[in-house]
This record gives C-alpha cells, sequence and structure tokens, in this order.
C-alpha cells in the first residue's frame, strides 16, 4: 500500500472531508456502529453511508456485518501508510533546512 500511489490519492481524499475525519477519529477509539458514527452528525444515515463507502474504499476503515448491524472499525495499517508517506517529506525538509543552517553558519562572516 505505501508504494501505491492511487491508493494514497483515496486515502488523502478520504481525510479531506471533516465529516469523514470525525469518523476516523471516533473509531480511532474503538468499534462502532453506522448509526453510532451517524449520531453527532447532521446528515442522513445514507450519506454516513456513503462516506464510509469512500473511507473503506481508502483502506482506512473495515466493516462487518453481524445481522442488521454493520460494525465498523479503523484499519491502523493504512493510517501508518499516510503517516509514513508524510514523515518521508517531513525527514526530507527537515534534513533541507539543517544544511541551509550550517550553510549559514559557516558563511556568517562573509555578510
Amino acid at each position: 500500500m505505501l508504494h501505491d500511489p492511487a491508493q494514497l490519492d483515496l486515502m488523502f481524499q478520504a481525510l479531506a472531508d471533516p465529516a469523514r475525519r470525525q469518523m476516523v477519529d471516533r473509531l480511532s477509539r474503538g468499534p462502532a456502529s453506522v448509526s453510532q458514527l451517524a449520531e453527532p452528525l447532521a446528515m442522513s444515515l445514507s450519506a454516513v453511508v456513503q462516506h464510509l463507502n469512500l473511507l473503506e474504499a481508502s483502506g482506512l476503515v473495515r466493516t462487518q456485518k453481524v445481522g442488521r448491524v454493520r460494525t465498523c472499525q479503523i484499519e491502523p495499517m493504512a493510517l501508518r501508510a499516510a503517516e509514513h508517506w508524510i514523515n518521508e517529506r517531513r525527514l526530507a525538509w527537515e534534513r533541507r533546512l539543517d544544511r541551509l543552517g550550517d550553510f549559514l553558519a559557516q558563511n556568517k562572516d562573509e555578510n
């Protein structure tokens, strides 16, 4: 999943929406039913299901239906993939800034 740009695009698209981030935040505390996820949101149950479908397609959320209840839970490995991608960029910028700081310190007397 780390090296699949399409999957990473889906993941960030899923996280771009505040309602979906709220669902992910709720699921980070433990599994929840669709109704429990819908409760604090000002939208219809069918809209919540559409959001969940995108979260599931992105790999961030897993769902399981038992009887009439669909239970959702977070997929930690998907979050790690997004975290890894962000950390790679952060580390690259930190290295660049460190090199700039070193360069400026070495050339301080020239200015």
